[in-house]
């Protein structure tokens, strides 16, 4: 399966994405911003629900025109907290993660390289495409919506010089992606058979980090002086 690297849909940035009824405070003006939101999100659907009756799908070589419907990648409930933890973080409390971070995205994509060599025996082609266009998305996604507004001073710091994202962010915006790609996945004419694939290797990659949570992902988010301070988050 080939990965594109040319991403025209990238169009949103993550404070546009992330749920607002989640993760912002239950205030007077946020219910209202929700309640805009959902209308046309609604409406968006409606519309979307008319070209679609007026087109007809590709079904030739298996492939289809849009796979979203396919797309399940179910997130673990503790890596969920973690996505709200570092929302509540950077967007309320002003912290930021900081960097360069060790394990990098690179590192991690590493990490899940041998661990999938030492449980299968060896790496299938499609694994290491598969890794190889997490490490593509990641990198083009990341400036252009996976970022919070007040994380894009830091990143313009840290990636001065055309550095690769992937070299100096780590699982707490890689995880991001994963909210995402979903909708990325929606785009491309993708087979059933490997979309299936797909799927099935990016939840096991999900377990991966799941399992390694206390060594790659952050206890403490960065602030002035270099005071951390603690998320507190349940080892369940």
């Amino acid at each position: 399966m080939e990965v594109p690297c040319s991403l025209p849909w990238l169009e949103q940035s993550w404070d546009e994405w992330v749920g607002v009824d989640r993760l912002l405070k239950h205030t007077e003006e946020n219910v209202l911003k929700q309640q805009e939101l959902n209308k046309k999100d609604g409406n968006d659907k409606n519309m979307k629900v008319g070209r679609a009756s007026q087109m007809k799908p590709k079904s030739s070589n298996g492939k289809f025109c849009h796979a979203s419907k396919l797309v399940n990648i179910q997130i673990p409930l503790t890596l969920k907290k973690q996505l709200v933890d570092d929302c509540e973080f950077i967007t309320h409390l002003g912290k930021l993660v900081k960097l360069p971070r060790v394990p990098n995205v690179d590192d991690i994509l590493k990490k899940y390289l041998d661990y999938r060599l030492k449980k299968d025996g060896l790496i299938g082609d499609s694994v290491g495409e598969i890794v190889r266009g997490l490490c593509c998305y990641f990198d083009k996604a990341l400036p252009m919506m996976l970022l919070y507004s007040n994380e894009r001073q830091q990143f313009e710091e840290a990636c001065a010089s055309d550095i690769s994202p992937s070299t100096v962010y780590g699982a707490e915006h890689l995880l991001r992606l994963f909210v995402k790609l979903p909708e990325f996945l929606s785009h491309a004419n993708i087979e059933e058979e490997t979309l299936i694939e797909l799927q099935a290797n990016l939840v096991d990659f999900l377990k991966f980090l799941h399992k390694n949570r206390s060594s790659f992902f952050l206890s403490t988010y960065h602030v002035s002086g270099d005071i951390g301070i603690r998320t507190n988050k349940e080892d369940d």
